[in-house]
């Protein structure tokens, strides 16, 4: 399953979503900021009412990502929250070394797992 949905602002945020052996793969190309943190937030979280009674597994592919400020630290730590509550996960995966150098420098990469690829987040 590939679902692809532009932003309110396509040209800073473009978001797919697709899903391998059960776990969603959201991949991400732009700039994530206040501006987009709603989509970041909805990509992220399975749709309400979507409950298959599975735990939601996710992986952010973060390797079209050219900025991350706090707004995205933050949606990051909401929805890895939520999907802790169910028994899930959320990994980052595949970051370029500016949003890597914000991650570490923040302290995210001790709360969320964070993977060099997409490929090594969605191992066991």
């Amino acid at each position: 399953m590939t679902d692809i949905s532009p932003t309110e602002r396509p040209e800073r945020l473009f978001v797919a979503r697709t899903t391998a052996d059960g776990i969603r793969v959201v991949t991400l190309r732009g700039e994530i900021d206040h501006d987009v943190k709603d989509a970041l937030t909805a990509a992220l979280l399975p749709p309400d009412g979507a409950d298959d009674g599975q735990a939601p597994r996710v992986v952010a592919d973060l390797s079209g990502v050219t900025f991350l400020d706090s707004t995205g630290i933050n949606v990051f730590v909401h929805v890895h929250q939520r999907v802790s509550v169910a028994q899930g996960w959320l990994r980052l995966a595949a970051a370029r070394d500016p949003v890597t150098r914000v991650v570490e420098l923040v302290g995210l990469d001790t709360v969320i797992a964070c993977h060099p690829t997409v490929e090594q987040a969605l191992s066991p």
